[in-house]
Parts: structure tokens; C-alpha cells; sequence
């Protein structure tokens, strides 16, 4: 299984780096950091001066090498989509990428020294609450769960890193579903190749 991340311009590696070795880690797979994806055009907002989610994702989708399983799109960007004033993050539940903005998990962003330790946590609980919704995850009562919603970086800081003991259990029945799949097929997950 392999998990590849993208980076949207501005990522710093060392985050790059913390993000790779927990998804490798957590996941139990193969990670791959992909070249730097310019910010995509006419995904700035001008009247919001944030980063449409949806328009940065349909650029980095045909980045996604051929038999990944899954694509994190990483920005330092601060991202929305119309509905709502901003998002953390944006997945695409039981398919093959998520975008996860850093810009509100930094204590900057809020007026507010920087924490390193707490960013990286923060970073960590989201990346795996994004991946965890590619992977069919939904919503999570459980306000310590990684997988439960989050509004504000506040509800983030709440999270433990990582799943309640239902989220975790569905999570590792599906994995093995994939892994199954993928060493029947092709070794990509939809058995297209692609």
C-alpha cells in the first residue's frame, strides 16, 4: 500500500518529514513525497483571500501516480469551500484523496506565539482524520477520537492522536479489505491501474 503526500507550495520538509514517518507508521505502508505542486490557478479567492479546497484538489488528483492508494494534498494555504467560512481539511470519503490545510493548526494564525509541539500535533490528529475519511471513516461521536468533527483548533486540541477503539477496528477491517483487493488485481485500489 502506498500513501503519497503533495505538498501545495510553502510546505516546510520538517513537517513534510513528521507527516510521512506517522502515515508510514500508522498506516503500515509505503509513503512517497511527491514533487511541489505550484498553487493551482484560480484557486485564490480574492474576496476571501483563502484557497478553494475543491480547485486545489482537482489539480493535484492527476499528480497521483498509478497504483496509490491514497493522495494527502498538503498546503500552507488557508482553504475553504463556499459553504463554510474555512475547512481544515477536505477528503474524499471512501476515494482516493484529501486535501489538509496547516494554515489555522498554527498558533500564529490566531495571534498567538508559535508552538512547535503543538503544531505537529495538531498536524499529526488531522492528517489522520482526512486519511481516515479516503478510507470510508465517518464522523466520530467520541470528541477525543481523531475522526470526531472539528470547528475550531480547539476541538482539535481535545483529540487524542489517534482512533477510539470502533474507528480503529472499522479502519483496520477496511485496510485488510484493500489489501486483499489490491494483491488480487493490479495493485491499485480501484483495479484500474490508475
Amino acid at each position: 500500500m502506498l500513501i503519497c503526500l503533495l505538498p501545495v507550495a510553502g510546505v516546510a520538509d520538517a513537517d513534510l518529514d513528521a507527516m510521512e514517518r506517522f502515515v508510514g507508521v500508522y498506516f503500515a505502508c509505503e509513503t512517497r513525497r511527491l514533487p511541489t505542486l505550484e498553487t493551482p490557478d484560480g484557486s485564490h479567492d480574492a474576496k476571501r483571500d483563502q484557497y478553494d479546497a475543491t480547485a486545489i484538489m482537482r489539480a493535484a488528483l492527476p499528480l497521483c501516480p498509478p497504483g496509490a492508494t491514497r493522495l494527502l494534498v498538503v498546503t500552507e494555504h488557508d482553504i475553504f469551500i463556499p459553504m463554510l467560512t474555512f475547512i481544515f481539511g477536505q477528503a474524499q470519503v471512501n476515494g482516493p484523496a484529501a486535501v489538509l490545510s496547516l494554515a489555522r493548526l498554527h498558533q500564529g494564525f490566531h495571534g498567538l506565539p508559535e508552538q512547535r509541539e503543538l503544531f505537529v500535533e495538531r498536524v499529526l490528529k488531522e492528517v489522520l482524520h482526512e486519511l481516515g475519511h479516503t478510507f470510508g471513516l465517518v464522523h466520530c461521536a467520541d470528541r477525543q477520537c481523531a475522526m470526531s468533527l472539528s470547528i475550531n483548533v480547539t476541538n482539535i486540541d481535545v483529540k487524542r492522536g489517534e482512533l477510539c477503539a470502533a474507528c480503529a477496528a472499522n479502519l483496520a477491517e477496511r485496510l485488510r479489505a484493500l489489501r486483499r483487493e489490491t494483491a488480487a488485481g493490479d495493485g491499485s485500489p480501484t483495479g484500474s491501474g490508475s
